[in-house]
C-alpha cells in the first residue's frame, strides 16, 4: 500500500511540475527585453510595401529600438501563436514629411555616372555606414532637389503580425 501511494505521489509531482511548466510557457508574452520571431505585412493605402512571408521571418529584442515605435507598440502583450493587425500612426511610424529634409543638391555632389532623373531613388551611405533611400524630385541645369525623407515618411502604416516565438 505503500509503494502505491508514493507511486501516486511521484506521478502527482511529475504531473504537477509539467502543468507549471507548461502554464509558465503559455505565460510569456511580447513584453520589454524578449526576443520575438514573427511574421509580417506592411501595407500602406491598401497596397502590400513589405513583407516576411516570402522570406525569413523579422527577429527583435523589444526595446533596443530595432524597430519604429508602433510597430513595438503594436506587439506588447501578444502571445506565441497570436495573429493581429494594427495601425501605425506616421508620428509613431517613420515621422511626417519634413519640408527641411527636401534640399538642393549641386550635380558635382551626386554620382556622375547616372542620368538623374525626377522621381528616381538613390542611395546615400549615413555617418554608420547604413545605405539609405534620397528620391529625386527635380532636376536643373546645374543642381537637383533632393528628398531625404524616409520614404515611409507622412504614411499611415497597416501591419498584419504572427508572432512565432518569443523568448
Amino acid at each position: 500500500m505503500k509503494i502505491r501511494k508514493m507511486v501516486l505521489f511521484c506521478i502527482m509531482l511529475v504531473f504537477g511540475i509539467a502543468m507549471v511548466a507548461a502554464g509558465a510557457q503559455a505565460a510569456v508574452i511580447v513584453s520589454e527585453g524578449k526576443v520575438v520571431k514573427l511574421n509580417y505585412t506592411l501595407t500602406v493605402n491598401g497596397k502590400v510595401v513589405d513583407s516576411s512571408l516570402k522570406r525569413t521571418p523579422m527577429v527583435v529584442t523589444i526595446g533596443k529600438h530595432q524597430v519604429i515605435p508602433g510597430f513595438e507598440q503594436g506587439l506588447m502583450g501578444m502571445k506565441v501563436g497570436q495573429k493581429k493587425s494594427f495601425t501605425v500612426s506616421p508620428k509613431e511610424g517613420y515621422g511626417e514629411i519634413n519640408p527641411k529634409a527636401i534640399v538642393e543638391v549641386p550635380k558635382s555632389k551626386l554620382p556622375k555616372d547616372v542620368n538623374i532623373k525626377p522621381g528616381m531613388t538613390l542611395y546615400g551611405r549615413g555617418p554608420d555606414g547604413r545605405p539609405f533611400p534620397v528620391k529625386i524630385v527635380k532636376v536643373k541645369k546645374d543642381s537637383a532637389v533632393v528628398d531625404f525623407n524616409n520614404p515611409m515618411a507622412g504614411k499611415t502604416l497597416n501591419f498584419a503580425v504572427q508572432i512565432l516565438d518569443i523568448k
